[in-house]
């Protein structure tokens, strides 16, 4: 029998092949912290936006997911996002390693993991290729998701 948090896990990732982010926001705690290599620490409300964000823009879009595995309290999975990245049309393939920590049936913490370098070079191109690994380039591409979700934010 699959743990309740593990049938959680896959929920939230059926929703977001979906691109139903408020199925996904619906599978967060009200005090959720989310954390990625460009969007480093949202909260609550602002992380459920940023897949309200991510899945009305998305373009091209697939998604897998596996390994689930999950327990009362944490949990896992690895994901991968295939999509047209906008601002330059080039294809992104990013693999992903997600990590959980789940109260009451809910997520209260998400934390993804994946090589900011490497998206970088699919998403910018030769740019991305020279310069991603450098920390002011990946801090400008923070800058830039944070700027786009602070509209995001602002428009609704």
């Amino acid at each position: 029998m699959t743990h309740p948090n593990a049938e959680l896990i896959c929920r939230f990732y059926q929703a977001f092949q979906q691109r139903d982010a408020e199925a996904m926001a619906a599978c967060y705690a009200e005090d959720v912290r989310f954390s990625d290599p460009v969007f480093q620490d949202l909260r609550g409300r602002e992380a459920a936006d940023m897949w309200r964000m991510l899945t009305a823009r998305a373009q091209n879009f697939s998604l897998t997911f596996s390994n689930v595995q999950a327990d009362e309290r944490q949990g896992s999975a690895q994901w991968v996002a295939t999509y047209l990245f906008g601002q330059t049309g080039n294809t992104v393939v990013n693999r992903i390693e997600a990590h959980f920590v789940f109260r009451d049936g809910k997520i209260v913490e998400h934390r993804d993991q994946f090589d900011l370098w490497h998206w970088a070079r699919q998403a910018l191109g030769m740019k991305g290729l020279v310069l991603g690994w450098a920390p002011p380039v990946q801090n400008a591409i923070r800058r830039q998701a944070a700027k786009g979700l602070a509209q995001f934010r602002a428009s609704r």
